[in-house]
């Protein structure tokens, strides 16, 4: 689904505009984005989490030269599904 698609979906099933539905996706894709950032997490009762995850630091191989090299520790986004996520999927 796109995100055009996905925003078609939200103004039919809320009974909204497009644009109605647009403003909303980008106002909580905002709002998670600022909350991850500041490295708090989010969680949504029934659906899931984001949070920011600590990746380590790690020595990573070139596959076109075979070479080695290191790789930073980071700080990446992940999403852990809820129980009613991982039911309505299964």
């Amino acid at each position: 689904m796109t995100k055009e698609e996905l925003i078609a979906k939200m103004a039919l099933t809320a009974g909204i505009t497009k644009v109605a539905a647009s403003n909303a996706l980008s106002a909580f894709t905002d709002s998670v984005t600022a909350s991850l950032k500041k490295g708090k997490r989010v969680s949504l009762v029934n659906f899931g989490t984001f949070l920011v995850a600590k990746r380590k630091a790690r020595i990573g191989r070139n596959p076109r030269t075979g070479e080695s090299l290191r790789i930073p520790a980071a700080r990446v986004p992940k999403f852990s599904a809820g129980k009613a996520l991982k039911s309505a999927v299964k």
